[in-house]
């Protein structure tokens, strides 16, 4: 009589703050792991300082003391990160400048959950709305947003730098 094994347990997601001193290493090396999206945003691949900035970028006039700078962990492993600020483009807005997961994670349900944890934070914050920019050349990315319900303001810009056009979403909360 053969036996049936036992079922594989689901992947456990856990959502914590990152630390510069202590995640750093975490971050390089998931940025390794995504740099689809860094070859497609900056047109290279991402190094030690794109990660080192990753706890330091935020929008314009923005408290970084404010922010959320947040990983997405499954199985132990850093998955996703998201930074969150305040102060932009209104003062009492949200944005969201950075979320991203690993090319494994994408399509599997962990974006929307990792995207109803940092809205949480934003609600509790005391904020209307939740702000982001996507990249024209990234419609997967787009779609995502638009079916979390983030729709256009009509602002767009186009960075000088890589040619790249960026649409402005946004979510009431």
């Amino acid at each position: 009589m053969s036996q049936i094994p036992p079922p594989i347990p689901p992947l456990t997601p856990a959502i914590r703050p990152l630390d510069p001193s202590a995640d750093l290493s975490a971050v390089n090396t998931f940025y390794d792991l995504a740099q689809d999206y860094w070859l497609l945003a900056d047109r290279r691949p991402p190094d030690l300082q794109k990660a080192r900035d990753f706890f330091t970028d935020g929008p314009p006039g923005c408290d970084p003391a404010r922010s959320h700078r947040l990983g997405l962990f499954v199985d132990g492993v850093l998955s996703g990160v998201a930074e969150l600020s305040f102060g932009f483009p209104e003062p009492q807005d949200a944005y969201l400048g950075l979320m991203m997961l690993a090319p494994a994670r994408r399509g599997t349900g962990h974006g929307a959950a990792f995207l109803a944890h940092v809205e949480g934070l934003a609600r509790a914050a005391g904020a209307p709305r939740i702000l982001l920019g996507v990249l024209e050349a990234n419609p997967r990315g787009r779609a995502f947003w638009e079916r979390q319900g983030f729709a256009a303001t009509g602002i767009s810009r186009t960075d000088a730098e890589t040619g790249h056009v960026t649409h402005r979403l946004v979510k009431a909360l």
